[in-house]
């Protein structure tokens, strides 16, 4: 039996990962009175019950009742109730774009402002964030990419520890991703704009790849690079950051930058116990002649 509360701050992807989970074969629940929880369980773990796969959506919108569910999850454990509990975060710059473009109310604001409203759910749902067995950070991720964390923690049964790593490849004459951790600076690697037949191809071609990557300088870079992340990554998941955005910029974020972020990604990927995705920002974008060099 696997019973999941699926949790978290409004707008973060709560709805969207129900719906995933019943795909998966998971019978849900949206939004099930708190008062409810305690005679639902009872029926889940009756003996041949039938229901192996249960997820309960549970949120702000439960208002003051939501006061309650502590206690309840404290009966639960008094009760050998086993229960597991995921929750969406997401930044509040993300939250109140995405409250805009659906032109959505904050459910604790209705006529005030979206800021508010989520500094406010914040601090009511802390403790559900403390509990969490699993925290995943929907701040960068794509409907298909929430998905794949969601297969691999609640099918494959993988190792997950809370960690969402965004792998980024940019152009410096673009300005830095303004949500950068991390920033890896590649400019002294041997650049493929100077050689006419790479110029207008870019990290993703293999000529590009061998001729940065084979380089001396970079294999060097790529050692130290890889110790520096077989380093951090574990120090990062026991002090509990469950987002990390690495950013790998170049000139014009074509060649390098895109070469590099796609070895440190396969590298990344290599690592079980955490999630990767990754971006090449600037790859399509054009300069002038007199602007171009890579």
């Amino acid at each position: 039996m696997r019973f999941l509360i699926v949790t978290g701050m409004s707008g973060a992807g709560k709805t969207t990962a129900l719906k995933v989970l019943e795909d998966f074969g998971y019978f849900c629940i949206d939004n099930l009175p708190i008062f409810l929880m305690d005679s639902f369980a009872k029926l889940l773990y009756v003996p041949n019950s039938g229901m192996h796969q249960v997820a309960v959506g549970i949120d702000i919108r439960s208002g003051q009742a939501l006061d309650e569910l502590e206690k309840t999850l404290i009966r639960f454990k008094a009760q050998n109730y086993s229960y597991e509990i995921l929750y969406l975060d997401c930044s509040t710059d993300i939250l109140v774009k995405r409250f805009k473009e659906t032109r959505r109310s904050h459910p604790l604001t209705k006529y005030g402002r979206v800021e508010d409203g989520i500094a406010e759910e914040r601090k009511r749902i802390a403790f559900l964030k403390k509990r969490a067995d699993y925290i995943v950070d929907t701040s960068n991720l794509l409907t298909r990419e929430l998905r794949t964390q969601l297969e691999k923690i609640f099918v494959s049964n993988g190792n997950f520890r809370n960690l969402m790593i965004t792998v980024i490849s940019f152009g410096y004459k673009y300005g830095l991703p303004s949500d950068a951790d991390l920033v890896f600076d590649v400019r002294f690697l041997p650049n493929p704009y100077y050689v006419t037949e790479l110029r207008h191809k870019t990290g993703m071609d293999t000529e590009v790849q061998d001729y940065v990557l084979l380089s001396p300088a970079c294999k060097t870079f790529l050692e130290k690079l890889f110790d520096l992340f077989d380093f951090l990554i574990p120090n990062y998941i026991d002090e509990g950051k469950n987002a990390l955005v690495v950013a790998i910029g170049c000139t014009g974020g074509k060649h390098r930058s895109v070469a590099i972020a796609n070895v440190l990604y396969q590298r990344l990927q290599s690592m079980n116990s955490i999630g990767v995705r990754i971006e090449h920002r600037d790859i399509q974008k054009h300069s002038s002649k007199s602007q171009e060099q890579e």
